[in-house]
């Protein structure tokens, strides 16, 4: 059969698809994308985590006929998923501001569009996603197999509950199994980022 659905923002296909075969397969087979990982194959690790319509699953659990005409975002799309997120809520607050102050929000609004037409121009690739770049520098990366997953379930986290608590996040990566770090700096790295996105806000 032939499945067709979108993948980090970008539509895709994959034909002869046999009816057992998992989103996972696709994804890496078909497709070319490894980030999310072929561990366990029974949903007990967390490795080969991806959103499906923005919800969290195991790709391995996922029959790839299910994903038909839905949307994916594998760790390959997590930074420009979160650049695109991003710049909606730039987008509300520049709308909000043009409620109040019309002056104001056209200046907002010609930057606004100067900035994004000059990306268009360069075509600069979207910065790491916050809790990307807060697992780099807080060092939770070691041997890497389950970061796509954890990254993943992360970054929902934080669009769901922008400022978590501990048992937020203990119960978000709970899925999610790591053999290398403890933890800790896992739990370091989404503390980080969340401290982040609030200061930016």
């Amino acid at each position: 059969m032939r499945v067709t659905f979108t993948v980090n923002g970008r539509p895709q296909q994959a034909d002869d698809v046999w009816e057992g075969e998992s989103l996972l397969y696709v994804l890496r087979e078909r497709l070319g994308l490894p980030g999310s990982k072929n561990a366990c194959e029974q949903g007990e690790c967390g490795s080969c985590t991806v959103r499906l319509d923005g919800v969290p699953v195991c790709a391995c659990l996922v029959a790839a006929g299910q994903a038909e005409g839905r949307e994916v975002v594998t760790v390959e799309g997590l930074a420009q998923y979160a650049d695109a997120r991003s710049r909606r809520a730039t987008q509300d607050t520049t709308d909000t501001t043009d409620a109040t102050d019309t002056t104001d929000a056209t200046t907002a609004t010609d930057t606004t569009t100067a900035t994004d037409t000059t990306s268009a121009t360069t075509r600069q690739p979207p910065p790491l996603a916050p809790v990307q770049q807060a697992f780099i520098d807080t060092g939770a990366i070691q041997c890497g197999f389950c970061t796509p997953g954890l990254l993943i379930a992360a970054d929902e986290l934080l669009e769901r509950t922008p400022d978590p608590s501990d048992a937020d996040i203990r119960e978000a990566l709970s899925g999610n199994l790591c053999r290398c770090t403890g933890y800790e700096k896992i739990l370091d790295a989404v503390r980080l980022a969340a401290a982040r996105t609030t200061e930016a806000r």
